[in-house]
């Protein structure tokens, strides 16, 4: 039965295609294998003699042949085709150019395509063919083109390839193709285009290619290209494009490219290229684009690019450049981009760069340049982008800059720049990214900038502007990003803030803002980070912020906020970072707070919330940088649900009045890498978790019922902390303690006493400002806020009355202990001292930085201070040491503004012992700003 009914079919078929050639029958199978969802074949009849009238298809009518007309053109292009392409094809040997691009035919090229001896035209690109390429092709000896970009193919080019001696053009990027490529390549003498890029090829680029002597595109970018570029490359004369960027090429760039006089693009950046930039590239005299960019090149740049006089865009950035910047750029009239950002570049910026009257991007940032910015580039006319961010520029910023050109984008971050923001720099309205960061400009932003339209972007971040909010800026329909974060800015936040429609970011920390937060900075519907921290706010959180509900960063810190936190706080479901700490909270804190559940970071400490902890908190599953309650007015048990929280780094419970054992639950988090449970009021044993174990003592200390590894051993009974000593021991002590203060800072340890005053003055969110870091976890239990104090009795505690055990070493003039207080900040600020008798007695909460502050206001001389064991006599040891205790004093200002930097603390050491007469005036005027602020 089955037999007969295949007979049958059979049967049909042939009676149905009688009348129709053998080519027309090849035709009617590759239609078979292919889905016609839109009858684009319809015409293909099979009662037709010949398929020469069939959409698609061509035929040759000439008398070449004996019989038939024969196909010879197939175009199904383009007619939304899938299935894949018959092994039939290869009937159709008299075919000339076969086009079946942008389909979706699949599976492989059937090997039988190496029949059509006579094609010339192969076009397969922009389908979803797989598998290899073919090596049958490699018998299409008559093939000039070859496109089969865009498609699935795998594996490497076939050795075949080398066969296709007619082969002009061979497209074939944005495939899977992998391997080496052939060294047959180059017995392609005719090969014009050779286009491969996106895709897996590797291995080197042989040598062969040197054989291609036609080959004017040559095109390899985005691949997996190793090994050093072919000298052999500068045989190729009539090379126009060489693009080999984002491979992982090294060596050298050969200075045979210089051969390659024809070329117009060069493009060799993101790779793996070493040494200098040949001089021989600037006999590239029809060069027009020359891009080597993110390698690893050094050296100086070659005076020779000056002689590239038809160049338009160079890139020489992210390399490791040195050396001045040539004068010889002045020499390319039709420069329009020039990068040379990121690099070790030195000097001044030439003022001959000024007369590239066609230069439209400059970008000479991260390098070392120094002297001003030439007064030049303000009358250039086709700037749209001038990028210097990250030198040492100093001087002021061209007054005229924007007047003539329309300015995009202008970055100046990062420098030494003095003086006040140019006022036209939006006068042709078309800036949108103004990057002034960083400076020591000054005055007030001027209307004209504020009033800028086009503005997207505005960074004024660690200058030293003054005035209020610009309430102009809220009239910007297109800005989504203020930061004027680290200035002198005064006033309230105006109401003004909610015509800021756009907003997205508003950063305002570190200034002098006062009064309430507006209650209409809840109509910025896409405010996604706020930060007002380190300011003199004041009054309730309004309801209203609670309407932002795209909010990811919120930073209320150190203020003086005052009342309870609205349980609304748990409706800003996008929350990530909130900071609330050093204000005035008080009340509960709301159990809404666990429905925060993208938050990675919280931190409440230094406020006076109390109540119990949460247990909602631990469903923050997504809390990863740290957890701080610390310093508040927490009471009740430690929620064993905190144990919850597996991602989480750091947990600050310290300074509360928490009760209860330490819970067992805390063995969950694996990646917890600091607690600090000191000074509540919990009991029982430390759980013997490892971590635990390894952590120091100081993060159970102040707690009398806590026993266990680090403390004491819970079957010894509990002894009572020493009693003070009395007077004559107190003075001994206290020597003992001036003495830490003399070795601490004296000799090699100058430098560390220093870097310690320096970020431990504040705390230690405040040594990282604006960045919004992760505490780090060497300092995990150190958060203290500024307004916490130590006495004498603390240390006198923590060190067992000075006992031999804590000795850390001994100078010639003193004994250093080791002092473990619940913050490194007192290691040196806080230390006891009866010098002053009973006006301003340290053991009852001074510190010695006011009492040296106060004691170089009244006296001339330093008797008082250092310790008497010193030779004061010693005009070079008292001179050194008081050259250090300024620096000291200078890095301790109350004001960060008026603190040096680190770089400049260690110059000043250095030169302390032969330039001491330097640090007068800066000590003057360092107590003078304490007093101002």
């Amino acid at each position: 039965m089955i037999t007969m009914s295949v007979l049958v079919i059979v049967s049909l078929l042939v009676h149905q295609t009688r009348g129709l050639n053998i080519e027309g029958q090849h035709l009617l199978v590759i239609k078979s294998k292919l889905v016609d969802e839109f009858n684009n074949l319809g015409d293909w009849n099979p009662t037709d003699s010949t398929p020469c009238g069939w959409r698609g298809v061509m035929c040759n009518n000439t008398t070449d042949y004996n019989y038939d007309p024969v196909v010879w053109s197939l175009d199904l292009s383009s007619m939304n085709l899938s299935g894949w392409l018959s092994p039939s094809i290869g009937g159709l040997v008299h075919l000339t150019s076969l086009d079946l691009s942008s389909n979706e035919l699949t599976r492989n090229i059937p090997k039988e395509i190496g029949n059509c001896s006579s094609l010339e035209v192969l076009t397969l690109n922009n389908n979803r063919f797989e598998a290899n390429i073919p090596k049958e092709l490699g018998k299409l000896s008559c093939l000039r083109i070859l496109n089969i970009f865009n498609n699935r193919f795998s594996g490497p080019f076939p050795e075949e390839i080398g066969n296709l001696a007619s082969l002009s053009q061979l497209v074939a990027y944005s495939n899977n193709i992998s391997g080496s490529l052939p060294r047959s390549l180059g017995n392609l003498k005719r090969l014009i285009s050779f286009r491969a890029g996106q895709n897996l090829i590797s291995g080197s680029l042989p040598s062969e290619i040197g054989g291609c002597e036609s080959l004017e595109y040559l095109g390899l970018a985005q691949n997996k290209l190793s090994g050093e570029l072919p000298k052999e490359i500068g045989m190729l004369k009539n090379l126009t494009d060489v693009i080999l960027w984002d491979n992982e090429l090294s060596g050298v760039v050969p200075k045979e490219l210089g051969n390659c006089t024809k070329l117009v693009t060069l493009a060799l950046y993101d790779n793996k290229l070493v040494g200098a930039i040949p001089k021989e590239l600037g006999d590239l005299v029809s060069l027009m684009k020359l891009y080597i960019y993110r390698n690893e090149l050094n050296g100086t740049i070659p005076r020779e690019i000056g002689n590239l006089s038809l160049v338009k865009e160079i890139d020489f950035s992210e390399n490791s450049l040195t050396g001045q910047i040539p004068i010889e750029f002045s020499r390319i009239p039709g420069l329009e981009l020039l990068h040379l950002f990121e690099n070790q570049l030195t000097g001044v910026i030439p003022v001959e760069l000024t007369c590239l009257r066609n230069l439209t991007m400059l970008d000479l940032s991260i390098n070392f340049l120094t002297g001003t910015i030439p007064l030049g580039f303000q009358y250039l006319q086709n700037l749209t982008m001038l990028q210097l961010f990250g030198n040492s520029l100093s001087g002021s910023i061209p007054q005229s800059l924007g007047v003539y050109s329309k300015l995009w984008v202008v970055d100046l971050s990062d420098n030494y720049l003095t003086g006040r923001i140019p006022r036209y720099l939006c006068r042709n309205c078309n800036l949108t990214f103004l990057n002034l960061g960083s400076n020591k400009l000054t005055g007030k932003i001027p209307a004209e900038v504020t009033d800028c339209e086009t503005l997207v972007q505005l960074r004024l971040v660690g200058n030293s502007f003054t005035g209020s909010f610009p309430s102009d800026l809220c009239k910007l329909e297109n800005l989504y990003a203020v930061e004027l974060d680290q200035n002198k800015f005064t006033g309230p936040i105006p109401s003004e803030i909610s015509n800021c429609s756009a907003l997205q970011r508003l950063h305002l920390s570190y200034n002098y803002f006062t009064g309430e937060l507006p209650r209409e900075v809840g109509n910025l519907s896409y405010l996604v980070t706020f930060n007002v921290s380190s300011n003199f706010l004041t009054g309730r959180i309004p309801p209203e912020i609670f309407n932002c509900k795209m909010l990811q960063r919120l930073d209320l810190s150190r203020n003086n906020f005052v009342g309870a936190l609205p349980m609304e706080i748990g409706t800003l479901s996008q929350l990530e970072l909130l900071k609330l700490s050093d204000n005035e909270f008080s009340g509960n804190m709301p159990v809404q707070l666990g429905s925060l559940y993208r938050l990675t970071e919280l931190q409440m400490g230094g406020n006076s919330f109390s109540g119990n902890i949460p247990t909602e908190l631990g469903t923050l599953s997504s809390l990863q940088i740290a957890l701080n309650l610390s310093y508040n007015n927490l009471s009740g048990g430690i929620p064993p649900e905190l144990g919850n929280l597996v991602l989480l780094i750091e947990l600050l419970l310290n300074n509360n009045h928490l009760t209860g054992e330490i819970p067992k639950s805390f063995q969950n988090p694996s990646s917890l890498l600091g607690c600090n449970f000191s000074y509540n009021n919990l009991t029982g044993p430390i759980p013997s978790l490892q971590l635990f174990q390894n952590m120091d003592v100081s993060s159970f200390f102040g707690n009398n019922g806590l026993c266990g590894k680090p403390l004491r051993d819970c079957n010894q009974a509990t002894s009572s902390l020493p009693s003070l000593p009395g007077t004559n021991k107190r003075s001994t002590c206290l020597g003992k303690i001036v003495a830490i203060v003399a070795a601490a800072i004296g000799g090699v340890s100058l430098v560390l006493i220093v870097v310690i005053l320096y970020f431990m003055r504040r705390p230690i969110e405040i040594a990282a400002p604006l960045q919004d870091k992760p505490l780090p976890s060497t300092v995990s239990d150190i958060y203290f806020p500024p307004k916490e104090r130590f006495t004498f009795r603390d240390l006198v505690e923590v060190t067992e009355n000075f006992d031999e055990r804590f000795v850390i070493g001994r100078g010639a003039c003193g004994t250093v202990y080791r002092a473990v207080l619940p913050g490194l900040t007192i290691a040196v600020k806080k230390l006891a001292s009866n010098r002053e008798g009973n006006n301003n007695p340290l053991d009852h909460g001074g510190d010695l930085v006011t009492r040296v502050r106060n004691y170089f206001r009244k006296n001339p001389l330093l008797s008082g201070i250092l310790d008497a064991q010193l030779n004061l006599e010693d005009e070079r040891i008292v001179s050194h040491m008081t050259t250090v205790l300024k620096i000291a004093l200078m890095c301790t200002s109350l004001s960060p503004y008026d603190r040096p930097t680190m770089r400049q603390v260690v110059l000043m050491l250095f030169e302390s012992n032969r330039c001491e007469e330097h640090f007068d005036s800066s000590l003057s005027h360092d107590t003078d700003n304490e007093d101002e602020s």
